[in-house]
């Protein structure tokens, strides 16, 4: 069974006549005969029957009609893919991220790169750590934002975009609220607020505390960076974020203070499947992301602010 069997049947049943057929295939109308009866015998059973000067579908090519529409119609949805594929300029990215990077990173740069490229489309995926890496190597995204960058892995690479640091935020009342940097062992009698078990921002938390000589105790667990802050600043207990989550305004907002000992930071990588290569729309914008990040990063560097530090490593 060939495809060009199938679109001229497909013609044929649409026309209801072979010669009708042919002239707008731009064929013989032998030619569409032919191929219409080898279709019949491959397939044991007549698609067509006579009526009057036209032709008309029997019960099984009806049924048949039926099944081959739905193909040619995927088919179709298959070949435009492909084209979407090939243009940098249209076409989907499908990215995932954490939380943390959904209330100002992803808006931002997602904004800044259709600016230029109006036509693409996104489809987004949050998830946590282990889900994000099973995301990249299932092909369930293009690209992922995650962290901590995952150095090492044989089903993904990337690059490190992005090391940020964390600060101690504390309820406006706390003792340490007006300092302008805190050692983290100051803190070592206060009760945290962490991130529950499977974030990437728990364990960067606790193994700072471990280092800075205390195990910290755990007062609420929580799964959004609002819900976190939202904690702080109602006096409940005390933790550590990355500057980005200070973005968005809140009416309750606890107090940030830099931590001087240890420096306490995560780093945000962009991966991807190792095995194959990315969609030219999805290379295009990770292309645009690595420039982005350099660029934020020689800005922050002018102007000495920087949280956005691209990797030394």
């Amino acid at each position: 069974m060939e495809l060009r069997q199938l679109h001229y049947f497909m013609k044929v049943a649409q026309k209801e006549h072979v010669t009708q057929a042919a002239e707008e295939l731009h064929v013989a109308q032998s030619a569409v005969s032919r191929q219409i009866h080898q279709l019949e015998e491959e397939l044991g059973v007549n698609l067509f029957m006579q009526k009057g000067r036209n032709l008309q579908l029997t019960p099984v090519g009806q049924l048949f009609c039926k099944r081959v529409e739905t193909l040619m119609k995927d088919l179709d949805k298959a070949v435009a893919e492909i084209h979407e594929f090939l243009d940098p300029e249209r076409g989907e990215i499908r990215i995932g991220f954490p939380h943390s990077l959904g209330i100002h990173l992803i808006p931002s740069v997602v904004a800044e790169f259709r600016n230029r490229y109006p036509n693409v489309r996104f489809r987004f995926k949050q998830g946590m750590f282990p889900s994000l890496i099973r995301d990249v190597i299932s092909a369930e995204v293009d690209l992922a934002f995650i962290s901590p960058f995952p150095d090492g892995h044989d089903q993904v690479e990337g690059d490190v975009v992005l090391t940020e640091e964390l600060f101690a935020i504390v309820h406006p009342s706390h003792p340490l609220a007006k300092e302008e940097s805190i050692t983290l062992s100051q803190l070592k009698e206060d009760k945290f607020i962490l991130f529950s078990e499977g974030y990437s921002l728990r364990p960067i938390v606790w193994e700072a505390c471990l280092e800075a000589g205390f195990t910290p105790q755990i007062a609420f667990e929580g799964e959004e960076t609002d819900t976190i802050r939202g904690l702080v600043a109602a006096g409940m207990g005390v933790s550590l974020l990355p500057e980005m989550a200070f973005f968005q305004s809140n009416p309750m907002q606890p107090a940030k203070v830099r931590i001087s000992e240890p420096r306490i930071t995560r780093t945000i990588g962009l991966i991807h499947r190792s095995d194959e290569k990315l969609p030219l729309v999805a290379q295009a914008f990770r292309n645009f992301l690595l420039g982005y990040f350099e660029l934020q990063y020689k800005n922050n560097q002018k102007s000495a602010t920087g949280t956005y530090r691209p990797d030394s490593n």
